[in-house]
């Protein structure tokens, strides 16, 4: 019965199903797996409990992140076959599992199984649980592929959101000590479980051949970047706007997640010798505030990306970025808004450039197999996990053992940051249409797939 009710077959929508259903389903699955960026909540209390470094504390989270990319480069194609239903209760399982075994290794204080249940387990939930919905979006939205697509993926970075306060009210509520970090562990599985069930629900994959009422697939409009091809995930890799696109997301991510998993303490760190010094409830709020840029930013740029395009956008978050963690690399902790106001919009960037990865991907190979492709170039995410912690911990963790205090402990990071941004931006500069030699034949089952009428 199970088996049946997860089969991709039995997923397909009645002729009267509302599209506007299917973002719901994803955000239910995004919002969940979120959580992942409300980590830095958890590194002071772990690290005073376990006795860890700012560079071990920051492993589950690093290890989340690689097993995201790998589970959806090497998951994809199954997503693909298999469906979305089938996807998003494999990402229920494993997300809400990993959160179990984390709290039995915190409140055993058995750190590795900290680093196995969050890090290992949960990030093939998150890396199964994110592409399960994007060819299922671009399909139902060939209209509109950036806005829905950032509908789903806003609600990842907005996780955080509702994850921070939470855990943080828990952690006040239940203690930081092994058996209070164990509880709120405990609690988010069972409850996140629960709430992804609402998308395993709730998900449809549309008939062949629909399309939104009154819509018809328009000229290309003289953009030489969307295509009305298709090409294949195993052709794609083969492509040199594939390798690029993954330069760019790799450097853009690093950019990014550097400063989101130490969210918490950074901004403590910075202001610390300040007249006005950070708390840890204002850290926290700081995490959220990060989290709903993050957010907003997915769907207001990759939304944008529709009217300007997706290369011009990159422009941008590439561009811009660089231009931000140089004014705060020069300002120091002169001032707290400044510092601020270029946090958020350097997360804006990052949020968003997950958001209109797929839209982009869309244009260049197609819609024939988006999703698989889509997994394949998070493996850059992996990339980009491991090395933005790395970079940001390893530098402050050894700039505090050389006496170092404030923004020197990360000043050195941030320069590393804008390098990668500049690299990223060139990569972006020479992405080109796909030759036609990567193109899949057309052919009236292929025209059906990607969503135009048969010959």
């Amino acid at each position: 019965m199970a088996v049946t009710f997860l089969d991709r077959s039995h997923t397909v929508a009645p002729a009267n199903w509302s599209r506007w259903l299917i973002p719901p389903a994803a955000l239910s699955v995004h919002l969940a797996i979120g959580q992942a960026y409300a980590w830095s909540v958890f590194k002071p209390p772990l690290e005073k409990a376990l006795h860890l470094s700012g560079t071990l504390s920051a492993l589950p989270f690093q290890l989340a992140i690689v097993m995201l990319g790998l589970s959806a480069a090497f998951g994809g194609t199954y997503v693909e076959r298999n469906g979305p239903r089938w996807a998003m209760f494999v990402s229920m399982t494993c997300f809400s599992t990993g959160f179990l075994v984390s709290a039995l290794g915190a409140a055993t204080s058995q750190y590795w199984l900290v680093v196995l249940g969050y890090g290992l387990i949960g990030g093939i939930g998150l890396g199964i649980g994110y592409i399960s919905p994007v060819s299922t979006l671009i399909k139902w939205f060939p209209d509109r592929p950036g806005m829905a697509t950032g509908i789903a993926i806003m609600g990842f970075g907005g996780g955080a959101l509702i994850a921070s306060p939470w855990s943080s009210e828990m952690l006040q509520a239940f203690g930081s000590t092994p058996g209070g970090i164990g509880t709120s562990f405990l609690i988010h599985g069972l409850v996140y479980a629960l709430f992804m069930s609402l998308g395993v629900f709730l998900i449809r994959v549309p008939a062949d051949g629909w399309r939104p009422k009154g819509w018809e697939p328009p000229a290309v409009n003289g953009n030489a970047m969307i295509t009305t091809a298709n090409v294949s995930a195993a052709n794609a890799i083969k492509t040199p706007q594939f390798w690029l696109l993954w330069i760019v997301l790799c450097f853009n991510v690093t950019a990014g997640i550097g400063i989101l998993e130490k969210a918490s303490p950074m901004i403590t760190d910075f202001f610390k010798n300040t007249a006005v010094p950070v708390g840890a409830a204002a850290a926290a709020g700081f995490v959220a505030l990060l989290s709903l840029t993050n957010m907003l930013g997915r769907f207001v740029w990759s939304s944008t990306s529709d009217l300007i395009g997706r290369k011009n956008i990159y422009r941008g978050y590439l561009g811009i970025g660089a231009i931000l963690y140089l004014i705060i690399a020069l300002t120091g902790n002169s001032s707290k808004v400044v510092f601020i106001l270029c946090a958020i919009l350097i997360l804006s960037f990052y949020g968003a450039g997950f958001a209109t990865l797929p839209a982009y991907l869309k244009d260049l190979f197609g819609t024939y197999q988006v999703g698989a492709i889509h997994g394949r170039l998070l493996t850059a995410w992996s990339v980009a996990g491991v090395a933005g912690p790395l970079i940001v911990n390893a530098i402050a963790d050894s700039e505090k053992q050389a006496g170092k205090v404030g923004p020197d402990l990360y000043t050195t990071s941030f320069y590393i940051m804008i390098g990668l941004l500049v690299v990223g931006f060139i990569a972006n500069e020479f992405i080109r249409p796909v030759r036609h030699t990567f193109h899949e034949p057309s052919t009236p089952q292929a025209d059906v797939a990607a969503g135009k009428e048969a010959a």
